[in-house]
């Protein structure tokens, strides 16, 4: 089942529920998707889209409520931090940060970087190998640790 029809399925069940929050957060989602194919063309989106399509989604939202935390304004920080949890259940499983700087330490020693100067090599191969997976800022971040170390 692709993620579009898990979205439409999913969209049904909130619409029976009456449950708007979640409705909206689906029907976001789904947008993206529709996008998305529109814009390529083919009418279909792959599955490695897709996960870059969520977590560019999931970063908008907890960048987007960060932002209202600091403006003060809970009402509009809850609504976005409830749609990235909505997101988040469509998200492949993330690393945690032992799992990320164990990934880190290998790809480290594949490229044979030695320093800070190394940086560009590392982050190369690392985002994309966890891609999907981690967070571009804690890669960046681990990495940075890493290299100075």
């Amino acid at each position: 089942m692709s993620l579009k029809q898990k979205i439409d399925s999913d969209i049904k069940t909130a619409m029976l529920a009456k449950n708007k929050e979640e409705l909206e957060a689906l029907r976001s989602i789904k947008s993206m998707i529709l996008l998305e194919e529109t814009k390529g063309g083919s009418g279909e989106v792959s599955s490695d889209a897709e996960n870059k399509l969520l977590m560019k989604a999931a970063k908008q939202r907890k960048e987007s409520a960060e932002i209202f935390q600091k403006e003060n304004r809970d009402d509009l920080a809850k609504r976005e931090l409830f749609q990235l949890e909505v997101i988040s259940r469509y998200l492949p499983k993330q690393l945690s940060a032992e799992e990320i700087e164990t990934a880190l330490k290998n790809i480290v020693a594949q490229v044979g970087a030695k320093g800070p100067q190394d940086m560009g090599k590392v982050m190369g191969v690392a985002t994309k190998q966890l891609a999907g997976q981690a967070d571009g800022k804690i890669i960046s971040e681990l990495v940075k640790k890493l290299l100075a170390s």
